[in-house]
């Protein structure tokens, strides 16, 4: 095979390749929430008990995230906003609803660094506007 040829080839293989959707996937036997906004190399830092930031390699932005204890979380959040069971539709919840109640149900100020990344994570997860199907809801 020549060079053209393979170049080609793989010319081909990358325009049949699905297009890169965001999305957020519950693994219930680690409960937990991966959310991948963005298709970059990524490295984790962890802000607090129920998130690891996901940041791009590349451009240091958020590109996702991991949301651990999703089922304790859940149920101290319906103890402290029972409203927030009226976000959940179907078993289907969209991250921005949880980001928003982890910052409900915090005591961080408003510049406290988990407090502003967790905005930014909001902002994310709104423009990407995923869902994650929860088995504990």
């Amino acid at each position: 095979m020549s060079s053209s040829d393979f170049a080609a080839e793989m010319l081909q293989l990358a325009q049949e390749a699905p297009a890169f959707q965001p999305s957020a996937i519950y693994d219930p036997d680690g409960d937990c929430i991966e959310f991948i906004a963005k298709p970059d190399s990524f490295y984790g830092e962890r802000i607090d008990d129920l998130v690891t930031v996901y940041y791009s390699h590349e451009s240091k932005e958020i590109v996702g995230s991991l949301i651990k204890s999703v089922s304790k979380f859940y149920r101290e959040v319906l103890q402290r906003v029972p409203g927030f069971k009226i976000e959940i539709h179907d078993g289907r919840v969209r991250l921005v609803h949880i980001f928003r109640a982890r910052l409900w149900t915090s005591d961080l100020g408003p510049e406290d660094v988990v407090t502003v990344t967790y905005q930014k994570l909001l902002r994310v997860a709104e423009d990407t506007n995923v869902e994650a199907e929860l088995a504990c809801a």
